[in-house]
């Protein structure tokens, strides 16, 4: 698994297929292998799923059949063959102009292997049945909510099953981790070194693990200037940063003999979900992260504005997590 940091790759598609391809050689073909690619079919993420298509020669393509069926050409191996990806060509096609060379690069077909014979898989068309499939504006809209059902899911790993109320975040015990034990990064955006501890309190982050020896050579943050590549094995949220011992305060259902392979933190565009800080009880005063009256313009991670209800569109749901 790689924590790949946003929900969408549409501002690094080189680090997108950088990952495709990191996590594909890990698979064993003696089982088989289905690929779940993402909904964003139009424009660079077609000429995308073209590419993924073309460098992991599946034996069989599904494709959905919705109501702007005509936005979207056949994914036939024929088309497949002769259409240009955003990082490889199509049969007897220059190479689409991008920028200087990077990870993608290496996945480009040589000049002989452009006009190989096409790809070989069986295509299948699927017309779900159920109404309003594929219309626009939806999808993101339940995905959304899935994605803060899952997150809740994942953190109920941290009550204990004997105990009959759900304990909030700051009755749980965290992981004290120094600073010198693990690099940390921001994925999706630059944060200047002396706010990046704004940012990495209380948030989400994927615990990953990098080849490379941690080594701190100053009394501050191990910080990365790429993001890597590499294994990620659990989730956890900074609870807290104490600055004069230099620790990090991380709640995380990962059991700890996984924890001791964990030397990065990286920080992506994935909010916790408001009920999780905003539904703490036996918390006197102002909710921690959470306020009414808070000045914006702040650099840094800022603070969760405090409303009276929290409704995504028509759909409104309880999150305690359990």
């Amino acid at each position: 698994m790689v924590y790949y940091g946003q929900t969408s790759c549409e501002q690094d598609t080189e680090r997108y297929l950088d990952v495709v391809k990191y996590v594909f050689s890990s698979y064993k073909k003696e089982v088989p292998l289905v690929i779940n690619t993402m909904g964003w079919v139009k424009g660079e993420g077609l000429l995308l799923l073209i590419d993924i298509i073309r460098l992991l020669s599946p034996s069989h393509v599904v494709q959905m059949d919705v109501y702007d069926w005509k936005a979207m050409a056949p994914l036939t191996p024929e088309y497949v063959h002769h259409t240009p990806g955003l990082y490889t060509r199509g049969k007897q096609q220059g190479r689409r102009k991008h920028g200087a060379a990077s990870g993608a690069e290496s996945w480009k077909p040589s000049e002989e292997e452009g006009d190989a014979s096409a790809p070989e898989y069986k295509l299948l068309y699927v017309h779900p049945e159920f109404p309003r499939a594929g219309i626009a504006g939806e999808a993101r809209v339940h995905s959304g909510i899935l994605r803060d059902m899952s997150i809740l899911g994942y953190l109920g790993q941290l009550q204990s099953p004997d105990v009959g109320a759900v304990l909030p975040l700051h009755s749980l015990v965290p992981y004290q981790v120094p600073f010198s034990a693990v690099a940390l990064r921001v994925i999706h955006t630059d944060v200047a070194p002396t706010n990046i501890m704004y940012a990495v309190n209380a948030s989400w982050v994927g615990l990953c693990r990098i080849p490379d020896e941690i080594r701190c050579q100053t009394d501050g943050p191990v910080l990365l200037t790429q993001t890597p590549v590499c294994d990620c094995l659990g989730f956890g949220i900074v609870r807290g940063v104490e600055m004069e011992k230099k620790l990090y305060h991380i709640l995380t259902p990962v059991p700890p003999e996984n924890l001791r392979a964990v030397n990065c933190l990286l920080l992506g565009n994935i909010a916790i979900p408001n009920c999780v800080l905003v539904g703490q009880q036996g918390v006197e005063g102002e909710i921690p992260y959470v306020t009414s009256d808070y000045n914006y313009s702040i650099l840094g991670a800022g603070k969760l504005k405090k409303k009276k209800h929290f409704k995504r569109r028509e759909y409104a749901f309880e999150c305690d997590y359990p």
